[in-house]
């Protein structure tokens, strides 16, 4: 008689690391003063600091993360900046 083979242990499964929701201001370059927000219900993320009152909102979708919303932010005073610097 033969011995039963033991069932193999699935691998456990891998944890992802929660992103952050908090970053700092491009304009006053405080430390974790930006807080991004996601109204699911009205499909509008917005990111405020806390400290220099600067605003950005954009539209949301379901796969949208508060590190995302930070990024479009960033990317728009790249893109203001660099039309600025050549219409000098």
């Amino acid at each position: 008689m033969g011995k039963r083979k033991s069932r193999a242990k699935p691998p456990p499964k891998k944890r992802m690391d929660k992103l952050d929701t908090v970053f700092s201001c491009p304009f006053c370059n405080h430390g974790s003063s930006v807080e991004c927000r996601i109204d699911m219900k009205n499909l509008i993320g917005e990111a405020n600091c806390r400290i220099c009152q600067e605003s950005f909102s954009t539209t949301v979708n379901a796969l949208t993360e508060p590190i995302d919303i930070y990024s479009e932010w960033i990317d728009e005073c790249e893109r203001v900046n660099n039309v600025e610097d050549d219409g000098d």
